[in-house]
């Protein structure tokens, strides 16, 4: 009988066990991003509408002589519900951007403050740098029930809409308990581990994640560069661009995201 006994203990103890790490959650670590960019694609929308005749030309030869995809890195610092996003230099030769197209890059240095529903992001715009002040970004998101495995983590699907009209797509896991994700991309019930924007021909996906402590500090926003408003920053892109036709709409859309 008190074999019995200590079986069924033994039994019920590894059983809490198994349901506590279940129920685990992870809340502070360091989460690699690789972004996966459609450099042929990208390219044909610096061609303007109606297309120029010249660039015509120039899209063809770069689509024949430089790889479709290109792969960039960048990590996700998290804790205490803060987060920073940041860049990490590309060092790839056959790295060639036509049209120095900006979805092409990795111009957002992104802090997140999710106590306060604040972002302070740092873009890189032609050279400058701007520092860039705002709340959470308002993204329309709807959860769906499809799912899939990334980083070790089950995610479950939203479809999203933001500045109006473009599409997202993301996937996020509610056992990393922070409402953020690559970029400035938030909102969702947990960590975004995949965020795709298919008409942009751009995906961010996580490729690991490492639970540790964070040292407060770590967690900092950046703070080099012109202070300016998103209203201020706009209205100067698109008076920098007002002559660039469909070109310029769409920079000034990949540089606001």
């Amino acid at each position: 009988m008190k074999k019995i006994l200590t079986i069924i203990g033994f039994i019920t103890l590894i059983s809490n066990m198994v349901i506590a790490q279940g129920a685990r959650m992870v809340t502070s670590g360091i989460i690699e991003f690789e972004k996966k960019v459609n450099m042929h694609a990208i390219a044909k929308q610096e061609l303007g509408t109606p297309p120029y005749p010249d660039r015509v030309l120039e899209v063809e030869d770069y689509k024949k002589t430089v790889p479709q995809f290109m792969t960039f890195n960048s990590k996700l610092v998290f804790g205490d519900n803060k987060s920073l996003f940041t860049p990490v230099p590309i060092s790839s030769s056959s790295y060639v951007n036509l049209y120095d197209n900006p979805m092409g890059m990795q111009l957002n240095t992104v802090y997140a403050d999710m106590n306060t529903n604040s972002l302070v992001a740092q873009k890189e715009i032609y050279g400058d740098l701007f520092v860039v002040k705002d709340s959470t970004r308002k993204i329309t998101w709807r959860l769906t029930g499809e799912t899939q495995e990334i980083a070790g983590f089950t995610c479950r699907r939203a479809n999203g809409i933001i500045l109006d009209s473009v599409y997202l797509v993301a996937f996020y896991t509610d056992k990393i308990w922070f409402s953020g994700g690559p970029e400035s991309f938030t909102g969702l019930p947990g960590m975004i581990l995949k965020l795709a924007i298919p008409h942009e021909n751009v995906v961010w996906t996580a490729t690991k994640v490492t639970e540790q402590a964070i040292p407060p500090a770590t967690l900092a926003p950046p703070k080099k560069g012109t202070s300016i408003t998103p209203k201020a920053l706009y209205d100067k892109l698109k008076d920098h661009m007002k002559d660039w036709n469909t070109i310029g709409d769409y920079e000034l859309k990949v540089f606001m995201l």
